[in-house]
């Protein structure tokens, strides 16, 4: 028997790729799989298959680099590992 929690997972997870990709759908996935705390603290861009994040500041940079691997699964089993390939953060302009 599946538990509530991977099944509700996993119907989040299919309503999401069932929309068209576009920066609200990639912002929405982030903050599901970032949690609200680090959702805030960071915006997100998709180009070429890549999560550009930008941190507010450096505080949240270094959580975000040390989570990343983790961050990255857990977008990609949210959008689709085809759609989202690799994650980088990028320094605030």
């Amino acid at each position: 028997m599946q538990s509530f929690q991977s099944f509700a997972a996993a119907v989040l997870a299919d309503a999401i790729r069932r929309q068209p990709a576009s920066a609200a759908r990639t912002a929405f996935a982030w903050s599901v799989a970032a949690g609200p705390a680090m959702a805030r603290a960071a915006s997100v861009e998709t180009r070429d298959g890549i999560l550009y994040v930008t941190p507010k500041d450096g505080r949240w940079s270094r959580e975000i680099a040390r989570s990343s691997a983790t961050l990255l699964a857990r977008v990609q089993e949210l959008v689709g590992a085809a759609e989202i390939t690799s994650l980088r953060i990028c320094e605030k302009q």
